[in-house]
């Protein structure tokens, strides 16, 4: 586990994997974002004095790794007490569920884009575009002394910038459209490591379409999250370890209700009410590695009451 430098010796932090599942969100417009976007009317902003706190607790929680597992257009209803979806059901009961948790648009590559970065970057569709200069939670965390390394299943080789590969898309991988992640840092999924002390501070892991429900099953894709996540799951929950299992939309809804599920050493379990979307997922993270909030994440809903 490596050092961390002075600036964040209040907490203990050394590896964050993310797994992503996508999902989809009624609005087309970044300035029109879903009923808990960051710019969204209907939720009040939290109070300074509250944050403050929400962020001083997470400055305490002492945390290894996190690993982020995106799945694909799928709603909470869908997920949530199905018959198809045991093993992540089987999470949900040893961690926390957000019962009121949403994407940010549709379809699902800007709301990639709105978890790694705290912005869609103003892209409305799923095509292959020029990679962006701006901030983004990888190259802040870079900045920062720390580490990151994204794992896509299915990508040919370490630094591939194509499009497609076999059950590979590009869309799905926020980190290669930014011009300020090494492309070393871009890795298949078959270099996740077995040690998982050797995870770097945040992982991003992208199952192919067929099993993040893209194209395949719900079934297709509870099997695979247990085949390939269930050990670093259980690791996860007794060396200080936060997993992280969300959807990048929902099934194409207007409400865009997705469920977000976490379980680790410093996780409570229970569900929980608190309404949040992408952009505080990212705040959390950058809350607990103290690196500057992006975009939507600055406005987003700090999460709390999930911590033992």
């Amino acid at each position: 586990m490596s050092t961390l430098p002075i600036a964040l010796t209040r907490i203990a932090l050394t590896a964050i994997s993310l797994t992503i599942i996508s999902g989809c969100s009624w609005i087309g417009e970044e300035k029109k974002l879903s009923p808990i976007s960051s710019e969204s009317s209907d939720i009040p902003n939290a109070t300074t004095t509250k944050e403050e706190n929400t962020s001083k607790q997470l400055a305490e929680v002492s945390v290894e790794h996190i690993v982020i597992v995106v799945e694909e257009n799928h709603s909470y209803k869908q997920i949530v007490g199905s018959s198809n979806a045991p093993y992540m059901n089987a999470l949900i009961k040893q961690g926390a569920l957000f019962t009121s948790a949403y994407a940010i648009t549709h379809p699902s590559q800007p709301n990639y884009l709105a978890l790694f970065s705290g912005s869609t970057q103003g892209l409305k569709d799923d095509g292959c575009h020029k990679p962006f200069r701006t901030d983004n939670l990888g190259a802040e965390l870079l900045k920062s002394g720390l580490t990151f390394t994204g794992f896509s299943e299915d990508m040919p080789k370490t630094g591939f910038t194509g499009c497609w590969a076999g059950g590979y898309g590009r869309k799905h991988n926020p980190w290669v459209q930014f011009s300020n992640i090494p492309a070393k840092l871009n890795k298949p999924y078959k270099a996740f490591p077995k040690d998982y002390s050797k995870l770097p501070n945040v992982s991003f892991v992208i199952p192919n379409h067929q099993n993040d429900m893209h194209d395949g099953t719900v079934k297709e894709a509870d099997d695979w999250l247990k085949t390939n996540i269930r050990d670093y799951a259980k690791w996860a929950q007794t060396h200080q370890s936060l997993l992280i299992v969300t959807w990048d939309e929902d099934d194409f809804s207007k409400k865009n209700q997705i469920p977000i599920i976490m379980v680790g050493s410093m996780i409570k379990p229970g569900k929980s009410e608190q309404r949040i979307n992408h952009y505080s997922v990212l705040r959390m993270i950058e809350e607990m590695y103290d690196i500057p909030l992006l975009g939507g994440s600055r406005t987003a809903a700090p999460i709390e009451g999930i911590w033992k």
